[in-house]
């Protein structure tokens, strides 16, 4: 049996994956991630471009 999720939350679990993916020794590109996580966590393009939004205003 699938477990549905909610939009929102697999939005935070892929802010955590790729928060934890910029950790690793060589991480991607932002946008790499951002792609992979799309296609990990099943976002769609809106979910996408708030990721980007997203990391490009939280840098720290």
């Amino acid at each position: 049996m699938t477990t549905i999720m909610p939009q929102s939350e697999l939005a935070r679990k892929a802010i955590a994956w790729i928060c934890e993916m910029r950790e690793c020794k060589e991480p991607k590109p932002l946008a790499a991630l951002i792609e992979e996580a799309g296609v990990r966590f099943n976002l769609g393009p809106k979910d996408a471009e708030f990721l980007m939004r997203f990391f490009k205003e939280n840098k720290a």
